[in-house]
């Protein structure tokens, strides 16, 4: 029989047809998709709670504290976070005294305090000891200091012993704040009982420094009691 030209006879042509409507063949790709499903969760990329190291490099981002915020995470929480800074205080005579004393050796926290006070136009004194304090305010009529900071894990100045002293002697005139590593729970709470006002982990002081330093360096009327 003729048949024409456009349609197909035989069982080869039946065969050809039928292998044009055949779906392409994507169990390759499904194997591939499952078994890259499987390799993920295995290894934590998609599934797994974000762990501490890639949410400090997220934090680095100034756009990731904004992006946790949406997401319900605590103010404030974010390492990203940092208050504005204040205004400096009008320019101090040369003169001035200093009213703020901080026992700390360490050369980061040093150079750190150094250079915020210059910013908020106050002075700091650095000290070693609590007779370096007394022969301080002596010589300045006995004048109380606003702020005393201590490094906490400055074994030098002997903290846990010298706050008490100091807390007894110059009463509620003077607030005494500390700063160690976040992780120094024990030495917080003995911290506190020694008198300490405040005990601020590293990286809350530094944030905070600039409110504090302004905060307690402004001039102000006061006297060592006897």
């Amino acid at each position: 029989m003729n048949v024409g030209p456009d349609r197909p006879s035989g069982p080869g042509g039946r065969g050809r047809r039928r292998r044009g409507r055949r779906p392409p063949n994507n169990r390759g790709q499904q194997q591939h998709g499952q078994g890259g499903r499987n390799r993920h969760n295995k290894d934590g990329i998609y599934t797994a709670p974000m762990d501490h190291s890639y949410r400090a490099v997220l934090n680095g981002n100034g756009n990731s504290g904004a992006v946790r915020n949406q997401r319900g995470a605590r103010p404030g929480f974010g390492g990203s976070f940092r208050p504005p800074d204040p205004e400096p205080l009008p320019a101090l005579p040369e003169d001035a005294n200093s009213r703020i004393f901080a026992f700390v050796d360490d050369l980061f926290f040093l150079a750190k305090i150094q250079e915020t006070a210059r910013k908020m136009n106050v002075k700091v004194e650095f000290i070693k000891s609590d007779k370096d304090l007394m022969d301080h305010m002596k010589k300045n009529g006995q004048e109380l200091p606003s702020l005393l900071i201590f490094d906490l894990n400055n074994a030098a100045a002997r903290p846990l012993t010298v706050i008490p002293k100091l807390k007894a002697k110059l009463k509620k005139g003077t607030s005494i704040i500390g700063f160690l590593s976040h992780v120094q729970g024990d030495l917080k709470q003995k911290a506190h009982e020694a008198g300490c006002d405040m005990v601020l982990p590293r990286s809350a002081f530094s944030q905070n420094l600039p409110q504090l330093l302004r905060r307690h360096g402004a001039p102000e009327e006061g006297t060592l009691e006897e």
